[in-house]
């Protein structure tokens, strides 16, 4: 059973930083591009940045470049999502996501599994 398990999310304050982690289990991760989406209240669910199997490629939302960063672990399956510089319009549920892919998708048919996600509230 594949399982992909966010934590991380919380409340902060405009400028503050949170670092966002996922958790795999059920997959051969290394084989598997992971990425992570977010949803705000009445919007479509929107890229934000994925991470190559083999750490080292990345790529991200122009929303968010400059101020977050993907990275991955694969020993351990996990993938992490550091966010600093954080503003209001940030808030939302980040979803981590794997995709079996050898680039860097970012789109949301792209992804085979999806995590249940976490809040992220961001204050002004």
């Amino acid at each position: 059973q594949v399982r992909l398990v966010e934590s991380g999310g919380g409340t902060v304050q405009a400028g503050g930083s949170l670092r966002l982690s996922c958790a795999a289990s059920g997959i051969t991760f290394s084989t598997y591009a992971m990425g992570w989406f977010r949803q705000a209240p009445g919007k479509q669910r929107e890229f934000v940045a994925v991470v190559s199997r083999s750490p080292g490629g990345t790529y991200y939302a122009d929303s968010v470049k400059g101020r977050f960063a993907i990275s991955r672990d694969n020993a351990i399956k996990m993938v992490y999502l550091q966010m600093n510089t954080l503003k209001p319009e940030d808030t939302a549920v980040y979803y981590c996501a794997a995709g079996m892919s050898m680039f860097l998708p970012s789109t949301t048919r792209d992804y085979d599994y999806w995590g249940q996600g976490t809040q992220v509230t961001v204050s002004s």
